[in-house]
């Protein structure tokens, strides 16, 4: 009889013990416990050491930590008519344990599904042209959307962004002719420019050089020094006729003279 009793107080002992034990619960920094007794919620407990009453409490582990949720390519139609896949990246995290265990059968999944609602909406709000050179102003409305979404499931959205637009391949080739167009108009617009400055230029030269002969002279002997100085070049000097008949008339008068004496 005393061996039975002994039996039996070890075996409530290691119940006991095995029920202490049970009740002892440590977590972690980023996570969080939500606590119900007999379906009743009392709150969310965490992080470190807590007790639950054994068999009574049921806990559910949440982690608080960052999420990363990857929305895959999606078939949108932009403003413009203009359909096109872009994908996405969400980041996320719980604000509000209790919350996203009861309101919500799964907030990963749920978070998906709404980022991916608001990706195409987002998306058709937006034409092409302003979706490729706004990417910030879209990313923040993709954002705000799905912040709204998931509002009342206990979740900080963090940052969502757009990662990559395919566009059709007829579209980036009239892209690719355009920016081709663009950049031919901007290369004749400067050389017109140049020409024009040029232009102008000359004109004033011509003014001052003008109002002075000696000036005209001083340049055309310059001219002529600077192309005298390269090796193989010709140099014709253009002399007018009036300046021939004179040397001919000296010369001829000159001999007239030599044959009289």
């Amino acid at each position: 009889m005393t061996i039975v009793l002994l039996y039996g107080i070890l075996g409530a002992a290691a119940v006991a013990a095995l029920m202490l034990l049970s009740a002892i619960r440590v977590l972690g920094t980023e996570e969080r416990a939500v606590v119900s007794r007999l379906g009743r919620v009392l709150g969310a407990r965490g992080p470190g050491l807590f007790f639950v009453a054994p068999v009574l409490d049921r806990v559910v582990k949440v982690s608080v930590r960052t999420t990363a949720l990857t929305i895959p390519h999606q078939e949108v139609i932009t403003k413009d008519n203009v359909t096109l896949r872009v994908d996405a990246a969400a980041y996320i995290s719980v604000a509000d344990p209790v919350r996203a265990v009861l309101d919500v059968d799964d907030y990963r999944h749920a978070t998906y599904e709404a980022a991916q609602t608001a990706l195409r909406s987002t998306i058709g709000r937006f034409e092409l042209d302003d979706l490729l050179a706004e990417r910030d102003e879209v990313n923040q409305q993709l954002q705000q959307r799905v912040a709204l979404a998931v509002q009342g499931f206990g979740i900080d959205v963090k940052l969502v962004e757009t990662r990559d637009l395919q566009l059709p391949k007829g579209i980036r080739r009239a892209m690719g002719l355009q920016a081709q167009a663009e950049r031919e108009l901007r290369a004749k617009v400067v050389y017109a420019q140049g020409e024009l400055e040029a232009a102008e230029s000359l004109v004033r030269t011509a003014g001052l050089l003008e109002g002075q002969p000696a000036a005209m002279q001083l340049k055309m002997l310059s001219t002529l020094a600077d192309l005298a100085g390269k090796k193989g070049s010709t140099l014709i000097l253009p002399v007018p006729t009036e300046l021939l008949r004179l040397v001919d008339r000296l010369s001829t008068g000159t001999e007239a003279l030599n044959g009289q004496r």
